[in-house]
């Protein structure tokens, strides 16, 4: 008897992935094994791209569930829950399985201001809100489009990119196989969406300002305790964890884009002091902030050098 979503997910509303900027990039990209925390049912407001190097299972995207074998590519739209669910024996496991590019397609298209072309892009972002599988020559050459971003840097990296979009906006329509059906309405709980909204709402406009958990709390009628692990069960991430971690980013794209000295930066992103902006610099990064601009400049001072 074939498995329907209802008895997979219904149940279970899709949790919401978290899907940190990176300062140095403008879309994300990583490769995981499987099983993997992150590989799970969940949604998101950016598009994904999804890359399986190998093994086998189903696909399941919204009321759509199908196979997928190696060189499946998925492009997944923003709020569509899905999730690769791998055939696994006992105790085994699958090393660089996935390959994954996110990215702001909102963000994006606002760019049609500057560069019109991009302008073309709005039909398959339209129709990705349902998610596309590719098949044939087009998920042989996005695949490989996928890898190379991979090991690209800088200018390179946007252009794979944005070829990409262009193999996938170009695929022939027998290679471009819609999946959700068009009356599918996602199952998210809309109590719980509307308090994480709120939630971010709160953290991103007050991030560089006084971020109080008990503040929020008192927002959503809850105890401190109670949002806390609402708040993590829903998200994945701690609020004060996560609040650490865009105050990081943001001072990681200040490191990399501005002059402004590191005691500067600390202020600007929201830290009263310098003791405490480093040490959770540190355990973000793994380095202090001096170390990470120093190590992000070496790049531009080496690249000329044929003695590399």
């Amino acid at each position: 008897m074939p498995i329907s979503p209802a008895t997979l997910f219904e149940h279970r509303p899709a949790e919401l992935e978290v899907i940190l900027p990176e300062p140095e990039h403008g879309f994300r990209w990583f490769e995981h094994d499987y099983p993997y925390e992150l590989a799970r049912w969940n949604h998101h407001p950016e598009f994904e791209i999804h890359l399986i190097r190998q093994g086998s299972g189903k696909l399941v995207a919204g009321d759509y569930i199908g196979a997928f074998s190696a060189g499946h590519v998925a492009l997944i739209g923003p709020g569509l829950p899905h999730d690769w669910i791998g055939d696994l024996a006992p105790g085994e496991y699958q090393h660089g399985r996935d390959v994954v590019l996110q990215f702001d397609g909102a963000a994006l298209l606002a760019l049609r201001t500057t560069l019109p072309e991009l302008g073309d892009l709005q039909s398959l972002f339209a129709r990705a809100r349902r998610g596309i599988e590719f098949t044939g020559e087009t998920a042989t050459s996005a695949a490989g489009l996928m890898e190379a971003i991979g090991s690209a840097h800088g200018l390179q990296r946007l252009t794979l990119f944005l070829q990409l979009l262009d193999t996938l906006k170009n695929a022939p329509p027998a290679q471009a196989n819609t999946l959700a059906s068009p009356c599918y309405a996602p199952t998210l709980d809309a109590r719980s969406a509307e308090r994480i909204n709120k939630a971010f709402d709160y953290l991103m406009r007050e991030l560089t300002g006084d971020v109080r958990l008990s503040d929020i709390a008192r927002q959503l009628d809850m105890s401190e305790p109670g949002f806390s692990r609402f708040f993590k069960r829903n998200t994945g991430h701690g609020f004060i964890d996560l609040m650490r971690k865009f105050r990081v980013q943001r001072a990681c794209r200040l490191l990399l884009h501005s002059q402004m000295s590191v005691a500067d930066i600390c202020f600007e992103v929201g830290y009263a002091n310098l003791s405490n902006f480093n040490r959770h610099f540190r355990i973000e990064m793994h380095q202090t902030p001096s170390e990470y601009r120093r190590q992000a400049a070496l790049p531009m001072f080496h690249s000329s050098d044929p003695q590399g």
